[in-house]
């Protein structure tokens, strides 16, 4: 009766209250053929003890990323976090803080995310960004719907080098709207066909860089005919830690510019919670999913901060709504605002520096494996190679011999031809001898 709290008497009598006669008429809607009538196959209940035991043994199958030299990325990418940032936001004022719904008692959550709005919006070159969104595959569909409001058009033209599980989110997102996606092909070498894509009925494309396969991609050109036709340019980037040295995509003409921020402040976190950046044009704002903070004075002249838009359903009626996101990140935007505060504007430009050096060496040890293929000319800490054989089954050789070499992209595109490419991602954090020993594997797995 540990997990199973109540009794027959108290069954009956909320059964009683609910108005039915038993528990199967809760599930009267639910087809008879649907049902289950066997118990479920699950082993035989174990004591705390034997539970922790058992995971302990299956955890222990797993190898983690700070064990073995590591290069995967696809998205997430490993970065030191100083021990600083955790300590500061387990601080019970910041860990148990939640939606600022009362400003006036709210004045440091309200302050670090205005902090966190500025960093966003000095990091993209853009006038405006929120106090952040779920993670930047949601921030991604979000930026799509909006462009569909602000242009009053309903068809979107999505690159195929976009990272297919933000491809997803807008996809799923336009589904439920009835809007339109076009979505190109996955283009890993060479430049993807975009512009031949653009006309007066397209409300946005949606370009990302780096892309999937590491790419750098000029956006200058695509925002020129986006904005020749009327539409919008939403500018994705999944590794923030680029910013610090490629030009910001508001420099290039984005209107809206939405991405990842996981690798300033936050972990791997085995894929979350992470915290989704989102910024665009001053003259969108009131179009903008999520919540605004801003910097006021209050009647005595003293500085203060509020909660200056929040254009959600949980804020305002739903028809008026931009988006039923329903909170903010805030907890990783305040990891994000304090590890950027600590860096600097000079420190982030030395760890993005650091980051493209890093890739630069292993790419070029890489190529020089006798059968292995570097197939990316400009790139930041990102790149794809391709090997003799199926991608998947070298990463599989490669994790036994203790190298978590990268991600497989059959794996984020099956059946699309790409079983002998992998894309290989260097951070900060590798050293010397990681990439000899990636080289080393390598070589025995592909000779």
């Amino acid at each position: 009766m540990r997990y199973l709290p109540l009794t027959e008497a108290d069954r009956a009598a909320m059964l009683a209250k609910i108005g039915v006669s038993s528990i199967d008429d809760l599930f009267a809607d639910v087809p008879r053929a649907a049902w289950r009538t066997d118990p479920v196959d699950l082993p035989k209940a174990k004591s705390e003890m034997e539970v922790e035991r058992l995971l302990a043994r299956l955890a222990g199958r797993n190898v983690a990323a700070a064990s073995v030299p590591f290069f995967v990325g696809a998205g997430a990418y490993r970065h030191h976090v100083p021990a600083s940032v955790d300590h500061l936001i387990q601080r019970s004022e910041f860990l148990t803080s939640y939606t600022p719904y009362q400003p006036e008692v709210s004045q440091g959550t309200l302050q670090v995310l205005f902090e966190f709005q500025t960093q966003v919006a000095e990091l993209t070159g853009m006038e405006v960004a929120n106090a952040s969104m779920y993670d930047g595959s949601t921030a991604t569909g979000e930026a799509v719907l909006m462009a569909h409001r602000l242009t009053r058009r309903e068809k979107a033209v999505v690159a195929g080098n976009l990272h297919p599980h933000y491809r997803a989110v807008v996809e799923n997102l336009a589904e439920m709207a009835g809007h339109e996606v076009e979505v190109l092909p996955p283009v890993p070498v060479g430049a993807e066909d975009i512009l031949g894509r653009i006309d007066d009925t397209v409300s946005c494309v949606v370009v990302q860089s780096p892309d999937v396969f590491g790419n750098l991609v000029d956006m200058a050109p695509i925002a020129e005919k986006a904005h020749a036709h009327g539409a919008l340019l939403i500018a994705v980037f999944t590794e923030v830690v680029s910013l610090g040295l490629i030009e910001p995509p508001g420099a290039m003409g984005a209107d809206i510019v939405v991405g990842e921020g996981q690798g300033i402040g936050n972990g791997l976190n085995f894929g979350g919670p992470y915290v989704g950046l989102f910024a665009t044009r001053q003259k969108f704002v009131r179009q903008m999913p999520g919540r605004l903070c801003g910097q006021t004075v209050d009647a005595e002249g003293r500085r203060g901060f509020v909660l200056t838009l929040s254009t959600r359903e949980q804020h305002i009626r739903r028809e008026k709504a931009t988006s039923n996101i329903c909170t903010n990140s805030g907890l990783c935007a305040l990891a994000f605002t304090i590890h950027m505060t600590l860096l600097g504007a000079r420190g982030l430009e030395r760890l993005a520096e650091i980051n493209h050096q890093n890739a630069v060496k292993l790419a070029d040890m890489l190529g020089a494996v006798p059968g292995v293929d570097v197939l990316n000319t400009a790139f930041f800490n990102e790149f794809t190679i391709r090997i003799p054989g199926k991608a998947h089954e070298a990463i599989e050789a490669l994790a036994r011999k203790g190298v978590l070499g990268g991600v497989p992209a059959s794996r984020l595109y099956p059946g699309e031809g790409l079983d002998n490419l992998i894309l290989v991602a260097a951070t900060e954090i590798n050293t010397d001898d990681d990439r000899a020993a990636y080289v080393t594997a390598l070589e025995e797995v592909v000779g």
